[in-house]
């Protein structure tokens, strides 16, 4: 019985680079929808969306299925993957190993729900992003050993980590703003939320940027793309939100770039 990576082995260059434009086109689209429209969950959650569960079990639902793609799609051609390609699939799965079976289940948000459609949204978005990844990588990745010394590589892996450290640690220091029985919300001070509102966004957004980097690949830049168009106007309704809560709220601060956005 051919397996489902072995059903789609025929796409084209040509036509999976089609497609990645038109994913390109897509989120473009999305970063401006979102500039308008403030997703519904978490601190800007509303029952107006539909019905919604848990949201420690939501963020596990919706990660999940982008390591089974990723899995599905690279264990054909496991024995045709080189090491450097190795070492971005095992980057990308070490992020969404964390985001669906550690992160979910440290948040101190007793009682919080997300909306099945912010799940199923997303879902989809992780599910296209792992057949992306997953399918150039297994068909059309050309890596050689060397790629290891490559500036691209270097600088793209200091980037990876550093953004991946800068990500961790906010979000550490966001989950223990509170207790774990409290669901008020405070002001995050020190570190870098003296400039900025959301550095566990920027600290996300640069994880991809250097990823993007160390592959040099249509899809590592389509993903990153994608974690702007997400993540840029996600920080500004929380700079936003938190501006209207707290009258107190710095007012030099901003939303997820230092002194610039």
């Amino acid at each position: 019985m051919l397996s489902p990576a072995m059903l789609i082995s025929n796409i084209s260059y040509p036509v999976y680079k089609l497609f990645l434009f038109i994913w390109i086109a897509i989120a473009i689209i999305i970063f401006f929808v979102l500039m308008r429209i403030t997703a519904p969950y978490g601190r800007h959650a509303s029952e107006k969306w539909g019905p919604a569960i848990n949201n420690r079990m939501a963020w596990s639902l919706m990660e999940f299925p982008v390591l089974l793609m990723m899995v599905i799609l690279i264990l054909p051609f496991a024995d045709k993957i080189s090491a450097p390609s190795w070492v971005m699939i095992g980057l990308f799965a070490f992020h969404y190993l964390n985001r669906t079976f550690i992160f979910p289940f440290r948040l101190h948000t007793q009682g919080k729900k997300m909306p099945l459609l912010v799940v199923a949204s997303g879902i989809f978005f992780n599910l296209v992003n792992g057949f992306s990844l997953g399918y150039y990588f297994t068909h059309f990745a050309h890596y050689s050993l060397g790629w290891f010394t490559d500036i691209r590589f270097i600088i793209g892996i200091i980037l990876f980590f550093l953004g991946m450290f800068i990500n961790w640690k906010a979000d550490d220091m966001l989950i223990h703003l509170r207790e774990p029985n409290e669901t008020h919300y405070l002001i995050p001070k020190s570190w870098l939320f003296e400039y900025i509102s959301c550095p566990n966004l920027f600290g996300e957004l640069m994880e991809w940027l250097g990823f993007a980097i160390l592959c040099w690949n249509l899809p590592a830049l389509c993903f990153f793309i994608w974690t702007a168009a997400n993540l840029i106007p996600r920080a500004k309704s929380h700079h936003r939100w938190y501006k209207e809560k707290f009258v107190e709220y710095p007012v030099k601060r901003m939303a997820i770039i230092p002194f610039f956005v």
